[in-house]
C-alpha cells in the first residue's frame, strides 16, 4: 500500500541568517528527532488544503501561500511504508508570527540553514531541494522582501539576498542595480537604537511591481 504526506519547507530570516522552521516529534517513528511540519494527506481536501491544515495543526501558522516544490519518493525513506510525499515551501517575516507546537509537535525550532542538526526520515534532502528552487526564485522574483519587516534598509535587503544565495555580493553593484528597477519607495523614516550611522528606510511597492511586469519589466538580482 503507498501513503501520501506533505511537509512544509518554512524558510524565515534573523540575525543576518536564513532560518528554517522545524519541530521535535513526539511520536514514532524517529520521536524525538527534528523534522519538517508535516503529516499524512487529509483525503477529504486537496493536497494545497491538507498541507495548509497540516500547518495550522503542528505550528499555529495560518493564512500562508505555500508554493509546492516536488514529490519525494524513494522506496526507503519511512520506516514500513511506502509514502510518497509532496513538498511545499513558504517564506515568512519571523517577527510577524509566533508559531506554538502543537498535535504531534513537542517543540518548534528556527535552525540556520547551513547548521541543521540531524533530521528524521529525508528531511535534509526537502529542505536542499526547497532551497535549491529559493536560489531560483529569487533571482527573478522579489520574494526576498517577504522575509523582511515592512520598512528596511538596503543593508538589510543585501544581507538576506546573501543569506539565500550563499554569496557575498558587491555593495555598491547590488545598491546601483535596486535602485535602477524603482521598486522601493523612500519612507523617509531612519534606523532607531543602532550603534551605527542610522540608515534610510525603504518599503518595497508591490503595486509599482505589478505595473512594470505588465510593461514588461523583469526582475534579476
Amino acid at each position: 500500500m503507498i501513503y501520501n504526506s506533505v511537509d512544509c519547507v518554512i524558510f524565515g530570516f534573523k540575525n543576518e541568517k536564513l532560518k528554517v522552521l522545524l519541530i521535535k516529534r513526539n511520536n514514532e517513528p524517529q520521536k524525538g528527532l527534528m523534522a519538517l511540519p508535516g503529516d499524512f494527506l487529509d483525503s477529504s481536501i486537496s493536497i494545497y488544503d491538507s498541507a495548509k491544515n497540516t500547518l495550522k495543526e503542528l505550528t499555529n501558522l495560518e493564512n500562508i501561500y505555500l508554493e509546492q516544490i516536488r514529490a519525494f519518493g524513494e522506496i526507503d525513506r519511512y520506516p514500513d511504508k511506502r509514502v510518497i510525499t509532496i513538498s511545499y515551501y513558504a517564506l515568512i517575516n519571523i517577527e510577524h508570527y509566533s508559531p506554538q507546537p502543537g498535535y504531534t509537535a513537542e517543540k518548534l525550532e528556527w535552525c540556520d540553514i547551513d547548521s541543521l542538526p540531524n533530521l528524521a526520515f529525508d528531511h535534509k534532502e526537502i529542505i536542499k531541494s526547497a532551497h535549491k528552487r529559493l536560489k531560483i526564485r529569487v533571482g527573478n522574483e522579489p520574494i526576498g522582501f517577504n522575509l523582511l519587516p515592512e520598512c528596511f534598509s538596503l543593508t538589510n535587503l543585501q544581507k538576506v539576498y546573501e543569506a539565500i544565495l550563499q554569496i557575498e555580493l558587491n555593495k555598491r553593484n547590488f545598491r546601483t542595480k535596486i535602485n535602477q528597477m524603482k521598486l522601493l519607495i523612500d519612507t523617509g523614516k531612519k534606523q532607531e537604537n543602532v550603534a551605527h550611522k542610522p540608515a534610510k528606510l525603504y518599503r518595497f511597492d508591490e503595486k509599482i511591481y505589478q505595473k512594470l511586469k505588465e510593461n514588461g519589466f523583469y526582475f534579476n538580482i
